[in-house]
């Protein structure tokens, strides 16, 4: 097919209309930022985070833009995991799009760095993202085509890219979790993509979240510092790539991991 005959409806390119989305974590930061770029986009959207009536309050407000739908879950447990399948199944088939969200962190000098926290950051980050995918593979697998496949988007981090020295404190286990999710999306891209359903992920830099408020309160200067485009990310820049990889623009996008942070982890 000759690319000069071929006429590019740039509307379309970029749409996920009609599509169905899962994000997890999405009553605030980063996963709130995607879930409302869905809705704008034309998207049904679901959010689940732990917290019942902050999601069911956000999920509420969200649903002024377009149809969002509240699913409290604990994903970090295979109980969790297994009422938010059960939950999205009663109410959606197919699932076109799973974001994978939901993270945590844990930051003390090394001396004071406890197993629990380790353990409880990479249950989370990693082991959480891997079990919930296979589990939703049925909805993605019905969602998914050769043209337009299912899409999983893992939010990574440049933190698993580069070590972070910012803050002076090593955020071991965040920066260990974050690189194997990178790494874990790849495999997945691999195992996933013949069955019509892509893996990809997101780096962020710093982005207006809980996780990165501490470092955003006091170390803002060293974070500009870093960044070639002196500044923290904005919710639309987030919105963009999440809409990218979800729509027919990004459909033949596999395996990549995205950094998405002004370009602080090359700098």
């Amino acid at each position: 097919m000759n690319a000069l005959e071929t006429a590019i409806n740039v509307e379309n390119l970029f749409s996920i209309r009609g599509k169905s989305a899962l994000v997890t974590g999405g009553s605030r930061g980063i996963g709130l930022m995607i879930a409302r770029g869905y809705l704008e986009a034309g998207a049904t959207v679901y959010i689940s985070s732990r917290n019942a009536e902050v999601c069911d309050q956000v999920a509420d407000t969200l649903s002024e833009i377009g149809p969002c739908h509240s699913l409290p879950a604990d994903v970090s447990t295979p109980e969790g995991r297994k009422l938010l399948v059960q939950e999205l199944k009663k109410k959606e088939s197919p699932l076109s799009i799973l974001v994978n969200n939901a993270g945590t962190n844990w930051g003390v000098a090394i001396e004071e760095y406890p197993d629990s926290a380790f353990e409880k950051v990479m249950g989370l980050n990693v082991n959480a993202v891997f079990a919930l995918t296979r589990d939703l593979l049925p909805l993605l697998e019905q969602a998914g085509t050769p043209d337009d496949p299912a899409r999983v988007i893992n939010i990574g981090s440049m933190d698993g890219i580069y070590v972070p020295t910012v803050q002076q404190t090593g955020t071991f286990a965040y920066s260990a979790s974050k690189a194997a999710v990178h790494h874990l999306t790849r495999t997945l891209a691999v195992e996933l993509g013949p069955r019509c359903i892509t893996v990809n992920a997101v780096a962020p830099g710093y982005f207006e979240s809980k996780l990165a408020a501490h470092a955003i309160e006091n170390y803002l200067d060293g974070i500009k510092a870093n960044c070639p485009l002196d500044r923290i990310g904005k919710p639309a820049e987030m919105a963009g790539i999440a809409i990218y990889l979800a729509s027919r623009a990004g459909a033949y996008t596999n395996g990549t991991v995205i950094p998405v942070d002004g370009g602080t982890c090359i700098a």
